[in-house]
C-alpha cells in the first residue's frame, strides 16, 4: 500500500462568496470545486484522503461519500490548526502528506503527483508548490538564497519593494514528511494579528532545525488558481471549459464555437461529432461518433446515438438511439428511450415513454407515459391522455399504427397492430389491430346561421 496521504481543507465559510451556499460547493463546470479537487487526488496511488470541513459540513459529506475521511475543525482558527484535526488519522504514520485547498478546482493529478515526486527526490522536509505570476499582487512572495534554495515565504503586506518584485508565488499547497508535520504543528503559535494557527508557519521550523525546504514551479499558474469570491468563480468557470473543449477538440470532436460551447467533466463525445454554438452538455452524457448537437441544445445525463441529430431542443436522461432526428424545440424529458431511425419533430414533448424504430413524431404532440411500437406515426397534435388529475396511466401504440392529427388518446389504451385513428378522434378504448377507429361527433352544418349570428 501507498504510504502517501492528502488533505483537503475544505473548512472555510467563503463570506467573499456572499451565498448561502458553502463554499466549496459552488460548481465549476456543474461539478462542485472540492469534487474536483478529490477526483483528482482519487486518480493518484494514495493510502487515504482526509477532508477537514467545518460549516456546512453535512453537505460536503454527502457531496463526497465514500472517497474521502473527513474530520471537523469545530472553530475557524487557521490553515494550521485545521491540518492539525487530521492527526487522529495520519499522526505517527511514516510517509508523505500533500496539503491541498478545497477551492482550487483547476489542479490536476498530474501536477499533485510531480509535487509528491519532487519532494520525496528532495528527501524535504517540506515542499511548496509554487508558479510564476505575471501579476503576483496579493500573493506570498517564494525567496530563494544564492544557492536557489528557499529561503523564506513574504507575504504582500510584510514585503519590501524589492520582494514584491518577485513574481514566483506560494499557491498554498504542500507537501510534508507526515511524521514531522504533526510534530512541526505542536510548535506553531497563534501570536498574530489574525490569532491564528498558520500552515506556512511549519516553513521556519523547518528551518530553526535545519531541515530541508523545497519547491516545486508549475509552469501553469491558471491550474493554482483559488476561488474566493464569485469573480475567481467565473474565471475558474472559463478556464475549466477552455481546457476541456481543447481535450475533446484534440480528440476528433469539432466545436464550431469553443467559446460559446458548455461542456462538463462527465460527458464522453465520440470522433467526428459536431457540436454547433450556444450548446451545453452536462453530467454523465455519452454522444457517439458522427452525431451532431446544436445550436442552442441542452443534453443532460443521456446517451445520443451515432449519426443521431439533435438542434434547438432539451434532452433530459434519456436514451436516444443511432440516426434519429430530434427538433427543433423538442423536449425529451426524464425516462424516455428512442429506438433507431425515429423522428421526433419540431415542438414535441416526450415523458416516461419508450418509441420503437423507424417512429415519427413530427410536430406538436405530447407523449406521456406511453410505449410506441415501431413504424408507428403520430399526426400533428396527437397527444396521449396520461393524467386524471390524480392518476398516470399508460397509453401502449402497437408496430405500424396511424394516429391522425389532433387525436386524442385517453389512457388506460391500447391502439393495435397496424391500427389507423382517424383526425380529430378522442378514444378512449382499445382499438383492435389492423381496425379504423373514429371517434368524433357527427358534423352539422346550419346554413345562413352565421349570417343571422352576425
Amino acid at each position: 500500500m501507498s504510504n502517501r496521504y492528502a488533505i483537503v481543507l475544505a473548512a472555510g465559510k467563503g463570506t467573499r462568496m456572499k451565498s448561502k451556499l458553502y463554499k466549496v460547493l459552488h460548481p465549476v463546470l456543474g461539478k462542485p470545486m472540492v469534487q474536483h479537487v478529490v477526483d483528482q487526488l482519487n486518480g493518484l496511488d494514495l493510502a487515504s484522503i482526509t477532508t477537514v470541513v467545518g460549516f456546512g459540513a453535512e453537505k460536503v459529506q454527502e457531496q463526497l461519500g465514500q472517497t474521502s475521511e473527513f474530520v471537523i475543525q469545530e472553530e475557524q482558527l487557521g490553515t494550521g490548526h485545521a491540518v492539525q484535526q487530521a492527526d487522529k488519522y495520519l499522526a505517527n504514520k511514516k510517509g508523505t502528506t500533500i496539503v491541498v485547498c478545497g477551492d482550487t478546482p483547476l489542479l490536476t493529478k498530474d501536477t499533485i503527483q510531480a509535487v509528491l515526486n519532487h519532494h520525496e527526490q528532495e528527501r524535504a522536509a517540506v515542499t511548496i508548490l509554487t508558479a510564476n505570476a505575471e501579476e503576483p499582487a496579493g500573493y506570498g512572495r517564494i525567496v530563494r538564497n544564492a544557492n536557489n534554495q528557499v529561503s523564506k515565504i513574504v507575504e504582500q503586506k510584510d514585503a519590501t519593494e524589492e520582494q514584491k518584485a518577485i513574481q514566483e508565488i506560494n499557491t498554498g499547497t504542500y507537501c510534508f514528511d507526515n511524521e514531522w508535520l504533526f510534530e512541526a504543528l505542536k510548535k506553531v503559535s497563534n501570536d498574530n494579528a489574525q490569532g491564528e494557527y498558520y500552515l506556512p508557519d511549519v516553513i521556519e521550523i523547518a528551518q530553526e532545525e535545519g531541515r530541508k525546504v523545497a519547491a516545486y514551479q508549475t509552469d501553469n499558474f491558471e491550474e493554482t488558481i483559488g476561488v474566493n469570491d464569485r469573480v475567481a468563480l467565473s474565471q475558474a468557470e472559463i478556464l475549466m471549459k477552455k481546457r476541456i473543449n481543447e481535450q475533446h477538440m484534440r480528440n476528433g470532436v469539432t466545436l464550431i464555437d469553443p467559446t460559446n460551447t458548455y461542456i462538463g467533466t462527465e460527458v464522453t463525445i465520440g470522433s467526428d461529432v459536431v457540436i454547433e454554438p450556444g450548446c451545453v452538455l452536462k453530467g454523465n452524457t455519452t454522444i457517439e461518433d458522427e452525431a451532431v448537437i446544436g445550436p442552442n441544445s441542452e443534453v443532460n445525463d443521456c446517451h445520443i446515438g451515432a449519426n443521431t441529430v439533435l438542434r434547438h431542443s432539451v434532452a433530459t436522461s434519456s436514451y436516444i438511439g443511432q440516426r434519429v432526428q430530434i427538433g427543433p424545440f423538442a423536449h425529451i424529458r426524464p425516462d424516455v428511450s428512442i429506438g433507431d431511425d425515429v423522428k421526433i419533430g419540431n415542438f414535441v414533448e416526450i415523458k416516461k415513454s419508450k418509441i420503437d424504430n423507424k417512429s415519427k413524431v413530427p410536430h406538436l404532440s405530447y407523449i406521456g407515459d406511453a410505449e410506441i411500437g415501431s413504424g408507428v406515426n403520430i399526426g400533428c397534435g396527437a397527444i396521449t391522455v396520461n393524467y386524471d388529475g390524480k392518476n398516470k396511466f399508460k397509453t401502449t401504440i402497437e408496430d405500424d399504427a396511424f394516429i391522425g392529427c389532433n387525436a386524442n388518446l385517453i389512457a388506460p389504451v391500447t391502439i393495435g397492430k397496424g391500427a389507423l385513428i382517424a383526425a380529430g378522434s378522442t378514444i378512449n378504448q382499445d382499438v383492435p389491430g389492423d381496425a379504423l377507429s373514429i371517434g368524433r361527433a357527427k358534423q352539422v352544418n346550419k346554413e345562413q346561421y352565421a349570417k343571422k349570428y352576425k
